[in-house]
């Protein structure tokens, strides 16, 4: 994990590289990261399991972080989530 900044310009602090892995992995494996960010963190995500659009803005929603932006390029889907909340 390491602090950069995106072609977005969004201040990423955190980064999860979950291509090739499938649900529930990669919500698994968010869900523990955003368990130990910090409050305001930007967490970026690349998956290639096509779920995960579906599985991160369900968690986004249930567990009230905010999805500041989902895309996707050649097969590869790019999240980046900001921790808004500590119900996780």
């Amino acid at each position: 994990m390491s602090s950069s900044e995106t072609t977005t310009h969004l201040p990423i602090q955190h980064q999860l590289d979950a291509r090739g892995l499938f649900c529930p992995e990669p919500v698994m494996l968010l869900h523990n990261l955003v368990n130990d960010a910090a409050l305001g963190d930007c967490i970026e995500v690349l998956a290639t399991d096509p779920s995960t659009r579906r599985d991160f803005t369900r968690f986004c929603g249930f567990l009230e972080q905010e999805m500041l932006l989902q895309e996707e390029l050649d097969g590869v889907y790019r999240f980046v989530i900001r921790k808004r909340s500590d119900t996780v």
